[in-house]
């Protein structure tokens, strides 16, 4: 089911050749037989003005606030499997009043959970990133040894349980170019990568590292990436790389979540 505006969904599907209708939807139902419309739980009825395409305004922010918190209740109790969301404007989230970098940050609030990060995987690279959404001038200064090696850990545990990869190898990128050139760029890889692979390796997980980061994805032509996963160190170091290779496939997983919550990736295409 979907959570939202059963009139906005509806007026969505009247401006699409050949989709059903909408109908009222229940968690305490049974799923609509297949070729019936989306099954949605209505929370709140948005105005006209909230429904215009390309048209961002405090009333629609605060609505997908709501449907956000009301599917994750629903994933907490059990009343759902997962929890699928779709993008939203964090910049009106913000002006909303709901103080959030993203989706991400708040499930985090919301289910109590410390420990997460946010993993992108597709078909060719699966990849977690130590910091999330900060200005790239704040990163060195928010990247720390746990940090690095929670990363890493959370990813080996997600591959474990989840993609049954028995004994994952986890490629981390270094910082700075080169991964610092022994300290020549910069001092992060030495003060904390190199300490954070190194605890992840004593406690029994194959972290290799820190790579490179504008070599690491390039492989030589029909090659696959010689590891289950990657760890970046920020947003776009990572991203960059996933949205080349996987933009029509990559999904965003937050792992460390009690419940499991995805994304589909998005942005902007040539």
């Amino acid at each position: 089911g979907v959570v939202g505006d059963l009139g906005a969904m509806r007026v969505a599907a009247r401006g699409l050749d050949g989709v059903p209708e909408p109908f009222q939807w229940r968690p305490d139902t049974k799923p609509a037989p297949s070729g019936k419309g989306l099954g949605v739980l209505s929370v709140g009825e948005l105005s006209p003005a909230a429904m215009r395409p390309g048209k961002p305004s405090v009333e629609g922010a605060d609505a997908a606030y709501r449907y956000i918190v009301t599917g994750a209740r629903m994933a907490m109790a059990g009343e759902a499997d997962a929890l699928v969301t779709a993008p939203i404007n964090k910049e009106w989230l913000n002006r909303a009043g709901h103080r959030f970098p993203g989706h991400s940050e708040l499930l985090a609030k919301l289910s109590h959970t410390r420990r997460w990060r946010m993993m992108f995987a597709g078909d060719r690279l699966r990849l977690a990133l130590v910091t999330v959404h900060m200005g790239l001038a704040k990163v060195s200064a928010a990247l720390t040894r746990e940090g690095v090696f929670q990363t890493i850990a959370l990813l080996a545990e997600h591959l474990r349980s989840r993609v049954a990869v028995r004994r994952p190898r986890i490629a981390v990128l270094g910082f700075n170019p080169h991964a610092g050139e022994h300290g020549l760029f910069g001092d992060e890889e030495g003060r904390v990568i190199i300490p954070a692979i190194r605890k992840a390796q004593r406690n029994g997980i194959d972290a290799y590292g820190p790579l490179a980061p504008d070599t690491a994805f390039a492989c030589p032509q029909g090659a696959a990436f010689p590891f289950d996963a990657a760890v970046a160190m920020y947003h776009d170091q990572g991203l960059i790389a996933v949205k080349a290779l996987e933009f029509d496939r990559a999904v965003n997983v937050t792992i460390g979540l009690p419940f499991v919550r995805t994304s589909p990736d998005h942005g902007r295409s040539c």
